[in-house]
């Protein structure tokens, strides 16, 4: 038995973990004090994560597809051969618009994912469908409105605010800020700190805040533009900050003027003085910040939503100081900016641009699905599962089945594998060297490289070997012999930088071969370093990157050394650091620095959304299709033990083994429902079996299911409730095509006797 430092893989923030391991399990399971950010924190979740290494959904070979719909066990060769030749024949014939990849890197599995990438420049693409693009796209839009660039990424000091307001967000059990659950502890003990929260429903995390403001689903945007409103009615917005630091306020306040405060506040079906003494409250604390999540970037006007929620931080003065909102620096370039040119290509069948150079998953089924001679013809699916985790499963499993080639990349046989034509094991997280992309820490930003804790099973590989040798087989990456060898001398004395000159030497040559630069590097300088560490090559590239881009942060971090010798110290202090490492350490003079408009400051005047916020007048009231779904679903609650379909095994739960469907308890007994029975929940899309359970934290006429349910677990029959069945991937955002999953009109009726056996 054996005791390693590793990462959960269950959220973005990926907190440090102590595992003991034998006989291939993860036996025991801890946090680890070590980790500079989440410092032996942890909650409930990580200790079930041998379920994710051992399922017996693990693959250990390549299969391919028979024309039956079994599947055969073939050899890497064979299936790369054949993968290849198939993929040149559809770029020959087709071009790069026939191509796309869809996931790239699941949760924590990052490192990967820039080789998929590789993949994709290959076949002379710029379509990647992601998760994040199906949930953050709206707020990146925004970002690159306000900030200049679609990569400028705000983060809240939740931890150092005096009043914290969480909109759609329940880091109880979502997380996603530092230390979640004690996070919230300390406000609540706290008598000088506060807490708002704004959602549907009465979350664990509005149990103990200060202030819930119960809104109507659909409603946010007028809620939040009332609040911006009272802002401007109540002279509480900081002028100062406002002319030092932004471009276009006066417009923006002339819009804000206009709205009428006490019908959109009863429209979100909250109280005037609750709605005044929150937002007064927190324009008068010190330090306040905002956090949002898929409670409002899943909902009507999700894209507004988003800049609605940051106005609230920069009227009110609260951006670039502690315990307000920040930028961060960033290691991993998970998201980028899709400015004019090649990275801003439209979609082909729905005309929808890149937003951060990523495309939402809920058009690809339209992409493909269509008789155009230019329609999507090749996927790869790349740790995603996109079947039961994406919206509208009926129209991806139309699209899937009409595509020339699938190929699925993956740990485990997903419901998105079992349509594919090929499938290809990855080792698990457990198995390679990985890291995530999600440090959005400020000032103090860190990195946590984890090294493998098993050998890979069976004749699986990493996503690197994986798609570097795909490339070798098509063609498309030769062998380089001189970098090989310079690349074994460097590593002996990396600080005379002979490696990085003769990779800039060979790219001067041929610069063709710059998109393949990172599998160029891995077989390369990867296959010299030690421990089999090859895939942290990518690392190494972007260490050299960062100690450049953040060189007076990352020497206050404690790091030294000039030019190419402080990207090295950072790469190097990755790799010794097996709890992870901090980086760089901000100065919060600094957030200004991070603006990518020429002035520096931030553009306030968006024109779509304030023509967005001018239309919110002319809705109605309510939507004519509740008249046939007089309910309202929330898709996607996070509960104590769902999470996405990393963990297959359904035998990782503790309780709510069936997903329930919570009711509020007057609607269940008008359908005379009670605890346990069946019930059929139908939306225009699709319908589902459900078991009810009653719940005084919903409101009545709303319903809310969890995600991560439906799984066909060793063959099974589906397992709980696959919420994508409800939902349909055309009730989107009309910028950013983001779904609203939070709100879906649906009607529910009891089962029969007979239905319910």
């Amino acid at each position: 038995m054996t005791t390693h430092q590793t990462a959960c893989i269950l959220c973005s923030r990926n907190c440090g973990i102590q595992v003991e391991a034998h006989d291939g399990h993860l036996t025991k399971i801890r946090g680890d004090t070590q980790n500079p950010v989440s410092q032996g924190y942890i909650c409930q979740k990580p200790t079930r994560l041998d379920y994710y290494q051992n399922n017996a959904d693990r693959l250990t070979h390549p299969l391919r597809r028979r024309p039956d719909g079994t599947f055969e066990r073939v050899t890497w060769d064979e299936a790369l051969e054949d993968i290849g030749k198939r993929l040149l024949a559809i770029r020959e014939k087709h071009g790069g618009k026939a191509f796309a990849l869809c996931g790239g890197g699941g949760q924590a599995n990052h490192l990967g994912g820039a080789f998929g990438l590789s993949l994709m420049l290959a076949m002379r693409s710029v379509y990647c469908y992601t998760s994040l693009a199906q949930e953050l796209t709206g707020e990146f839009w925004v970002n690159g409105k306000l900030f200049g660039r679609q990569s400028c990424h705000i983060e809240a000091d939740v931890e150092r605010a005096d009043f914290v307001l969480m909109i759609g967000k329940n880091p109880w059990q979502s997380h996603g800020i530092h230390n979640a659950r004690d996070t919230l502890k300390d406000i609540q003990k706290s008598s000088t700190r506060k807490m708002a929260v704004i959602d549907p429903r009465r979350t664990e995390t509005a149990k103990i805040a200060d202030y819930h403001l119960q809104v109507r689903p659909g409603t946010d945007a007028f809620l939040l533009s009332a609040m911006l409103a009272i802002l401007v009615r109540d002279n509480l917005v900081d002028r100062e900050f406002l002319e030092k630091h932004t471009l276009g306020y006066d417009a923006l306040e002339k819009v804000l003027r206009e709205v009428p405060i006490s019908e959109y506040v009863a429209r979100a079906g909250v109280a005037l003085e609750d709605v005044e003494r929150v937002t007064q409250e927190f324009a008068a604390a010190e330090r306040a910040c905002v956090r949002t999540d898929l409670g409002i970037l899943h909902s009507l006007h999700s894209t507004l939503n988003s800049y609605l929620a940051w106005m609230l931080f920069i009227l009110t003065g609260n951006m670039g100081k502690p315990g307000g909102n920040n930028f961060h620096s960033a290691f991993l370039p998970v998201i980028d900016h899709s400015g004019d040119g090649l990275f801003n290509v439209k979609t082909t069948a729905t005309g929808t641009p890149a937003i951060a150079r990523h495309y939402p998953p809920n058009v690809l089924p339209e992409e493909i699905d269509n008789n155009r001679p230019d329609r999507v013809r090749a996927v790869f699916v790349q740790s995603m599962n996109p079947l039961l985790s994406s919206a509208d499963t009926q129209a991806f499993e139309r699209a899937f089945r009409k595509l020339e080639l699938l190929v699925v990349v993956d740990v485990a046989m997903t419901e998105t594998a079992r349509l594919a034509h090929y499938v290809l094991p990855a080792a698990s997280q457990f198995e390679k060297w990985e890291a995530s992309g999600f440090n959005m820490d400020f000032p103090r930003n860190g990195f946590h490289l984890r090294a493998p804790i098993f050998p890979p099973l069976g004749k699986s590989l990493t996503e690197a070997e994986i798609y570097t040798r795909l490339l070798e087989k098509m063609g498309e990456v030769p062998r380089f012999p001189l970098l090989e060898r310079v690349a074994k001398l460097d590593r002996q004395a990396p600080s005379r930088g002979l490696f990085p000159l003769a990779l800039v030497s060979t790219l001067a040559v041929r610069p063709w071969l710059a998109r393949y630069l990172v599998v160029i590097v891995y077989s390369t300088l990867g296959r010299a370093l030690p421990e089999g560490a090859a895939e942290t090559s990518f690392v190494w590239l972007l260490s050299h990157v960062y100690a450049v881009r953040y060189r007076q942060a990352v020497k206050r971090a404690g790091l030294t050394g000039t030019a190419m010798a402080l990207g090295e110290a950072v790469f190097q202090k990755i790799l010794g650091a097996r709890s992870g490492a901090v980086l760089s350490e901000h100065l919060y003079e600094d957030t200004w620095s991070f603006v990518h408009h020429k002035d520096r400051k931030v553009h306030v005047e968006v024109s779509e959304m304030l023509s967005a916020l001018q239309a919110l007048r002319s809705e109605p009231t309510e939507p004519e299709i509740l008249r046939t779904f007089p309910f309202v679903l929330m898709a996607g609650e996070r509960r104590s033990y769902n999470a996405n379909t990393t963990l297959r095994d359904p035998a990782w739960r503790k309780v709510d083994p069936e997903g329930c469907l919570s009711i509020h308890p007057d609607d269940a007994e008008a359908l005379g429902l009670a605890d346990g029975d069946r019930a059929i929940c139908r939306s225009a899309r699709g319908e589902l079996t459900v078991t009810v359970k009653r719940s005084a934290n919903i409101p009545r006429g709303v319903l809310s299911l969890p995600h991560g349910y439906g799984i066909q677990y060793a063959g099974s029959e589906p397992m709980g409730p696959n919420v994508n069945v409800l939902t349909s991937s055309d009730h989107r955002d009309p910028i950013a095509a983001t779904p609203y999953h939070k709100y879906v009109p649906v009607r529910l009726e009891k089962c029969s006797a007979t239905m319910s056996k």
